[in-house]
């Protein structure tokens, strides 16, 4: 019998895991795979959470503990975490036999975590598997790293043809680059939610009449600096008055985060009607998204997820500028004024049916059935590696 093709999944924060859980016990339950997790980044820090936990629960063979995030969140601190990464990956994965080096590595999005990853696969010759390449985020170096990681990928599995498109254009193989939609959405068919009450409980508080959830990262690429922006994000919040119930999710680890937890623990201390978690978890977290009135902030979930639930989100800033929007979503600038007026637009939208541009929820399957039919035609995995530049503008076509 055919050894199963192991795949080894790099994960670095809760956001990344909600993202691929499905994926992985897709690929998990077939026997033609072994799938182990490669943890890293902030999953392995008491400060944002020690969510690695939340692996080991979903019953995932944690293969490597790759520590990455130092004391500083300043630039030169995130590069210094990025060679950590490429350091840690390199010594795990240079080694033969179990626990060594996979067959397939699997990377998600744009973290500095992943880009790391993806260095060392790529030197190794080590096939990566990339999901949501293609993807625009103008406000943030995200970019970069993602389109970086792109070029390294042997295998595309993209949110929606606007991005594949996009790698088409960017030189990758058309019959490399698969659209499978987001596989965040698989949660709506397969996480069963908390209701109203539940919700409070699993949280420790009392929801207001009107409620919003609240996601505000560092913005790397702006002029102004991602304290500034969160003033005046607080500025508004504030505003909105004691019968606004405001649920936070605490920020990342890039550039500034840890001066964003700062101002936002030092609001909610001040403010009854605000709470402030490191991580809701996943069920918690789409049970909010079914309950609360608005989602605010720059995270990419009021993107992908929040249309699903027809809940409006007001995107502040230039963070995720690019992105495909449903019309659920409320574009506005970091100011205070801006950011009310947003809101008062969402509350007067309402939840509503909305078109989810980014898929139907059903992405876990459609990345095994890809995977599966190179394994079941004998594929030469190793061989994925290589690949030539694409002059053409899209599925072959020259233009």
């Amino acid at each position: 019998m055919t050894a199963p093709v192991r795949i080894c999944a790099v994960t670095g924060s809760r956001a990344d895991f909600g993202l691929y859980r499905w994926v992985l016990h897709e690929l998990n339950e077939d026997s033609r795979f072994a799938v182990e997790v490669a943890v890293t980044g902030m999953h392995l820090s008491p400060e944002f959470g020690l969510t690695v936990r939340d692996v080991e629960a979903a019953g995932l063979p944690v293969s490597a503990r790759v520590e990455t995030l130092l004391s500083s969140d300043t630039g030169v601190g995130v590069a210094k975490a990025m060679a950590l990464g490429v350091l840690g990956f390199a010594e795990r994965w240079g080694q033969a036999g179990e626990g060594g080096r996979p067959d397939l590595v699997m990377v998600l999005g744009d973290r500095f975590e992943m880009f790391a990853a993806a260095q060392t696969a790529f030197i190794l010759r080590i096939p990566i598997v990339h999901l949501f390449g293609g993807d625009v985020t103008e406000g943030a170096f995200d970019d970069g790293l993602r389109h970086g990681i792109s070029k390294m990928a042997a295998l595309h599995f993209t949110s929606n043809e606007v991005a594949r498109a996009r790698l088409i254009r960017m030189g990758e193989p058309p019959e490399r680059v698969f659209t499978v939609g987001s596989p965040g959405l698989d949660h709506l068919h397969r996480t069963e939610r908390l209701d109203r009450a539940g919700l409070e409980a699993a949280l420790g508080f009392a929801l207001k009449p009107r409620n919003v959830l609240v996601t505000f990262h560092p913005v790397t690429l702006d002029l102004t600096s991602s304290a500034q922006q969160m003033d005046e994000v607080l500025s508004a919040l504030d505003g909105l008055g004691p019968d606004v119930g405001l649920i936070f999710t605490l920020p990342n680890a890039d550039t500034e985060g840890r001066a964003l937890i700062a101002r936002i623990e030092g609001f909610v201390a001040a403010h009854p009607n605000a709470i402030a978690r490191t991580s809701l978890g996943t069920r918690n977290y789409l049970s909010a998204l079914a309950i609360v009135d608005v989602v605010a902030g720059n995270s990419s979930s009021g993107l992908y997820e929040a249309p699903s639930f027809g809940t409006p989100t007001v995107n502040i800033g230039d963070r995720q500028t690019g992105r495909l929007k449903a019309e659920s979503v409320i574009d506005c600038p970091a100011e205070r004024g801006a950011v009310t007026a947003a809101i008062a637009q969402a509350f007067a939208r309402g939840r509503r049916p909305t078109v989810n541009p980014y898929g139907d929820g059903h992405s876990a399957q459609r990345i095994r059935d890809v995977l599966a039919d190179l394994v079941d035609h004998g594929t030469n995995l190793s061989a994925l590696v290589g690949k030539g530049f694409h002059d053409g503008v899209r599925d072959g076509r020259q233009g």
